[in-house]
């Protein structure tokens, strides 16, 4: 039976993949895989990663060296992976599609809360406070909401917004066809929505995407999303023009220097991250730590198609959901 040293784990994924495995002898680690940590894998067959395990070039060496010959990815981004570096030296796997519905309808909870300041209006009447001071918030029927990304999550995303009466305006380096979506570009989107919510990949181009240039060139009272990636966001640039009121509000799942805090508990800690404390200080601000993808069918998905990753490797069938580096494909 094969070994699959799975890192970064959490009682919410044991249950998946205990339920599903039938094929491979599991060992969870709590720590995440790094440079350090990859020294638990001598003896093992496999690795299977999460978002903010730290997969650089060293990392890798120390797998190899130790015998591992597959990555699998329990998610859909691989940014934090040294893709090139590991291209031609051990595949890596991926789960591109495990529930877009999922992250898409967190996205709209987080709009609708800050909007409508339902995080705010909790927390008062838990102290029997019933007044409505300050909770006064806008229809989203009628307004614009631009989605920079029109993948699966992007695209469910709009569906939702569709069924609220919003309209769409939609970025994307490759758009769909014969999908209905109304395409423009990025200095349109910015002019004209009163929402932008981002659901694409972290890449090169993509890197901090709303940036100080972006927030000027929008609208008075716009609403940032973003349950993608942290680095599409210049922290500091939202934290800037929030101050100034030009942003009305901001839900975020993801930052920029996540990898440090989220998915562990430092509520008896003190944290050593000021843009972050400060955005986490805004009464018009809410964050929530990564969980876009947390329902109980993404977690199935998530199980079930990494195993068949896996399965696929070691039984000598292709890889369709092999990450490539650019320069291979």
């Amino acid at each position: 039976m094969k070994k699959i040293a799975f890192f970064d784990a959490k009682p919410y994924d044991k249950v998946y993949f205990d339920k599903l495995n039938k094929n491979y002898e599991i060992t969870y680690f709590e720590e995440k895989l790094n440079p350090y940590t990859a020294k638990f894998t001598d003896g093992y067959d496999a690795v299977c990663a999460f978002v903010n395990d730290d997969i650089n070039s060293l990392t890798i060496d120390k797998l190899l060296e130790r015998g591992v010959k597959v990555i699998a990815m329990r998610s859909a981004g691989y940014s934090n992976v040294s893709i090139r570096y590991a291209s031609d030296k051990i595949p890596i796997v991926r789960v591109p599609k495990y529930s877009p519905y999922a992250v898409a309808e967190h996205a709209i909870a987080l709009l609708l809360t800050v909007n409508r300041k339902i995080h705010r209006a909790v927390n008062r009447t838990k102290d029997f406070n019933f007044s409505l001071s300050g909770l006064i918030g806008v229809d989203l029927y009628g307004k614009t909401v631009g989605v920079i990304g029109t993948g699966l999550i992007g695209e469910a995303f709009i569906n939702i917004c569709k069924g609220f009466g919003m309209n769409i305006l939609a970025y994307d380096l490759y758009p769909k066809e014969n999908k209905g979506i109304d395409y423009v570009d990025l200095n349109t989107l910015f002019k004209n929505s009163d929402v932008i919510s981002l659901h694409c990949p972290l890449t090169k181009e993509t890197y901090h995407i709303l940036n100080e240039e972006s927030f000027f060139k929008m609208k008075n009272g716009v609403f940032i999303i973003n349950t993608s990636r942290g680095s599409l966001i210049d922290s500091n640039a939202l934290l800037n023009f929030l101050n100034k009121g030009k942003v009305r509000g901001a839900g975020l799942d993801v930052y920029e220097e996540e990898a440090d805090f989220f998915f562990e508990d430092f509520s008896d800690k003190i944290i050593r991250d000021d843009t972050l404390a400060l955005l986490m200080s805004k009464p018009n601000v809410i964050i929530t730590s990564h969980q876009g993808f947390l329902t109980e069918e993404a977690l199935y998905n998530i199980a079930k198609i990494t195993l068949e990753n896996l399965d696929n490797f070691f039984q000598g069938r292709p890889l369709k959901r092999e990450v490539y580096c650019n320069l291979r494909m």
